[in-house]
């Protein structure tokens, strides 16, 4: 009864990835600056999160959900052990849903 009730109070959306490169544009890169730009860490630098956007978007596979719930994770992983800060070390520790986790291949070095 419940679900019911949930399900005809909302809108299915079905969004695909966010792709890296639009034209001359990044919107990725953009939507992670915003993320960035909202943090409230103490010792997170400006621009950290940015410079990584090749791997975020491999390793969310361009979906806006798993990359909130990466950087609000690891976000809440730097407040509890005092670093106040997020760093790919942190990143890679974080584990996503499972849409993102079968998609991601981490490259093997040659």
């Amino acid at each position: 009864m419940r679900g019911a009730q949930l399900a005809g109070r909302a809108t299915l959306v079905d969004c695909g990835p966010l792709p890296a490169r639009h034209g001359t544009r990044q919107p990725f890169r953009e939507v992670i600056t915003d993320i960035e730009n909202a943090l409230d860490l103490q010792q997170h630098k400006p621009g950290t999160l940015p410079r990584h956007t090749q791997y975020l978007h491999q390793r969310t596979a361009g979906r806006i959900g798993s990359l909130t719930r990466l950087i609000r994770q690891a976000a809440i992983t730097a407040i509890h052990d005092g670093t106040e800060r997020i760093t790919k070390t942190t990143l890679d520790t974080i584990r996503l849903d499972h849409l993102a986790e079968t998609q991601h291949r981490p490259r093997r070095s040659r």
